[in-house]
């Protein structure tokens, strides 16, 4: 059996699990590196990532690099005489640091590679419709999520399923998934498998304002999979025109309801004291939404307090 010496990269929530995973399993941690301390909120005080704060709990050594390829950095990475480095979320490593330790360094990715490479796999899981996913361990090399890949597990997605709650899924299953490998690693028993190439695979493009706006003329599967599959973050939105209001608001809950009408696209139908908008073969009826500046609300709490036209409409 190695004897490993692990340096932990990475930023976010989803990250922790697997950094709690390998701190519960007494694998000893000689350094976590993660993201600098960024202004936040409105009074714009710095935060530190959700991994610092979970290493600096555990008394784990942190680095917070602006500059991967520093002298500096380099020097107090190496001093880390680490043999193993996994990262979790975290950024693109220049070769320099990922070609250091003597059992490399290895990457957990929230998709089934070669699909889905890329910064957002899980929302784009669920907008496109995917029956399955599931996270993949593989060897960083010089391009982004191409290594050979170690392992992977693989869960599925339901029907009512928003990226929210299968975050959570694929953080547990990534710890499990991390664990293993790092254990194969430590028995010298990897045996890895190249990613196969191909020009037809689908990509996890990074999420921008343009396209988690909704389009109403889409088929009613393809909007409740886009709402669903940014919900609770970053949200989906539209803009909401009624009387002389003109809004741009994010949609969280939503329900389908199949039917067959002739109102038009994106027309907002209340009834029975609910939100629905017409889209082809039926309606996306709105549960929870959230106002510019406001908190999520319900729909019957929008309805108690917004004057809706007889001609309100989403675009």
């Amino acid at each position: 059996m190695r004897d490993l010496r692990i340096v932990f990269m990475g930023t976010p929530d989803f990250a922790v699990g697997s950094l709690k995973a390998l701190v519960e399993a007494n694998y000893k941690i000689v350094g976590v590196i993660t993201a600098p301390d960024k202004p936040a909120g409105r009074g714009q005080k710095l935060q530190q990532s959700a991994v610092k704060t979970y290493a600096l709990e555990h008394h784990l050594k942190v680095l917070q690099p602006t500059n991967l390829k520093s002298e500096v950095f380099l020097k107090e990475l190496k001093a880390f005489d680490a043999n193993l480095q996994i990262v979790v979320a975290f950024r693109m490593l220049p070769e320099v640091v990922w070609s250091m330790p003597a059992y490399g360094t290895f990457n957990l990715h929230a998709s089934l590679l070669p699909d889905y490479r890329g910064a957002a796999p899980i929302h784009w899981a669920i907008i496109n419709g995917e029956r399955e996913t599931g996270v993949t361990t593989f060897f960083i090399d010089e391009k982004i999520d191409t290594g050979a890949i170690i392992d992977f597990k693989k869960i599925a997605i339901s029907t009512t399923e928003t990226v929210g709650s299968l975050h959570d899924k694929l953080m547990y299953l990534g710890s499990e998934l991390v664990l293993k490998t790092v254990l194969l690693i430590a028995q010298n028993k990897v045996q890895t498998t190249i990613q196969p190439k191909s020009s037809n695979l689908k990509t996890a493009y990074k999420l921008q304002k343009d396209n988690c706006k909704i389009d109403w003329n889409q088929d009613i599967d393809a909007i409740y999979n886009k709402i669903r599959g940014l919900n609770p973050f970053p949200a989906a939105w539209t803009t909401l025109h009624s009387n002389e209001a003109v809004l741009d608001i994010k949609l969280y809950d939503v329900k389908k309801l199949t039917d067959d009408h002739s109102i038009k696209n994106g027309n907002i139908v209340i009834e029975n004291g609910t939100i629905k908008i017409a889209v082809k073969n039926g309606f996306i009826k709105i549960e929870t939404l959230q106002l510019p500046g406001k908190r999520k609300m319900d729909a019957k709490a929008l309805l108690n307090g917004f004057q809706f036209s007889n001609s309100s409409y989403v675009l």
